[in-house]
């Protein structure tokens, strides 16, 4: 295999962002390949704003995988400054290849230069690979998650 670059993702990267959210039953419903418009708003937003990193591991000029991590300043925890992990994507090849375990490294390693106390993230009930991927690498599964669908 090449080189992994992990780097912010780009317009033209939507298209192979948005395959990997839809490439699993819950993505499936959830996305649409159909019209990249809504994407690349996003994406906009997401890039103006400095607590966002939305970023591509790209593997011989392919995209392989995503995620998205938010820094979160608050006042709980004496002041704390969180960070979030969400949308972690790897394509289906790659599984298995230590690409999963490479992106939350790096997800961890710029929380600390963000200063952040706290890496935390959310996992599907039905997602039980991952709950134990994200269980090998440390996370504990202290909370209980409540969505509210607006």
């Amino acid at each position: 295999m090449g080189d992994l670059d992990i780097r912010a993702a780009v317009p033209d990267d939507i298209p192979a962002i948005v395959g990997l959210l839809a490439d699993d039953p819950l993505g499936a419903q959830r996305e649409s390949l159909d019209d990249f418009t809504p994407y690349l708003a996003a994406l906009e937003r997401l890039s103006a704003d400095p607590n966002q990193r939305l970023v591509v591991a790209v593997r011989d000029g392919r995209v392989v995988g995503t995620l998205q991590l938010t820094i979160v300043p608050g006042l709980s925890r004496r002041g704390a400054t969180r960070s979030i992990i969400e949308g972690v994507r790897v394509h289906a090849d790659e599984r298995g290849s230590g690409l999963g375990t490479r992106f939350i490294e790096w997800a961890i390693e710029e929380s600390r230069r963000e200063n952040c106390q706290l890496v935390q993230l959310t996992s599907d009930n039905t997602r039980t690979d991952a709950h134990r991927f994200y269980e090998r690498l440390g996370f504990v599964a202290s909370h209980v998650g409540f969505k509210l669908q607006l």
